[in-house]
């Protein structure tokens, strides 16, 4: 039986929609069941921009940042990722002879969430709780959908929001949201492609690709910075899911997704896994797709 595989694409706008879906649609036609998973940061603020709502940031504690939603800019989430990013997805899949079905986490109860009634912030060094942002962590996955879905050929594409207890919506990460769908379908490998060649050791330096990260089973990341933080907590929750492989990895090269299952790409692991043996000199590639 071919691995599944779950690939998240579309928070960075350096990222090649067009190049994931055509490596999607070559992975496809060689049997392999893949669900796409995306975000839209870069249609979330261009949209906000235009509808007069103002971006904002949370950074927890432990230093990762996150998008404060409040209700109108759950609106344009919403909007921008089921009205701008996906539609673009779905077509490029299309124009590549995939049969492509989009879906948020509000359809079929997809994505259920439980609602945040506080989130801890640190601002200008203090720490606070913040209570009116409309965001979720994701408690449940509708996965006999997604496997229907895929027993029929169809490729899933699915973005946030998802259903909170009330049956409203919330916003969530994405490459969360990646990470439930992976370890509900209990996915042989989570793809998570970015504006880099992998985690760096350097933000600066994109020839300090790790070829393997380890993350803590709990606490903050090793990594932060360059929207790195989010990437490692949701890699880790795959890992503790059941995912057998997480790879993060550049997806603005050709053929990223293929790249990434060749090794071309930081391995994810548990610092109480065993070690694992580095990739081949491809992970520090840096800039290899430009």
């Amino acid at each position: 039986m071919q691995e599944t595989i779950v690939v998240k694409c579309g928070g960075n706008a350096a990222v090649d929609p067009w190049a994931v879906c055509e490596d999607i649609a070559h992975l496809t036609r060689d049997r392999r069941p893949v669900v796409l998973v995306h975000g839209g940061s870069a249609d979330i603020e261009d949209l906000a921009g235009r509808m007069g709502v103002p971006g904002r940031r949370l950074t927890a504690p432990d230093g990762v940042s996150a998008r404060y939603t409040d209700a109108a800019t759950l609106e344009v989430v919403h909007l921008a990722l089921a009205g701008l990013a996906k539609p673009r997805l779905l077509k490029a899949l299309a124009d590549a002879g995939v049969s492509p079905v989009g879906l948020t986490g509000l359809d079929g109860g997809l994505l259920r969430a439980r609602r945040k009634t506080g989130q801890r912030a640190v601002v200008d060094g203090r720490r606070i709780i913040v209570r009116d942002d409309h965001s979720g962590r994701i408690t449940e996955v509708n996965s006999g959908l997604l496997t229907s879905l895929l027993a029929a050929g169809h490729v899933p594409v699915v973005s946030p929001p998802a259903l909170a207890e009330d049956n409203r919506p919330v916003n969530t990460d994405a490459d969360r949201a990646a990470a439930a769908v992976a370890a509900g379908l209990g996915a042989d490998v989570l793809v998570l492609l970015t504006g880099a060649p992998g985690v760096l050791a350097d933000p600066s330096d994109e020839s300090s690709v790790l070829p393997v990260c380890r993350v803590p089973a709990a606490g903050p990341p090793p990594f932060t910075g360059g929207g790195m933080g989010l990437k490692l907590v949701a890699a880790r929750e795959a890992l503790q899911g059941g995912v057998g492989r997480v790879l993060i990895a550049d997806g603005r090269c050709p053929e990223p997704v293929r790249a990434a299952l060749a090794g071309r790409a930081t391995r994810v692991v548990l610092d109480d896994a065993p070690a694992v043996l580095a990739v081949s000199g491809g992970a520090a590639g840096a800039g290899a797709g430009r």
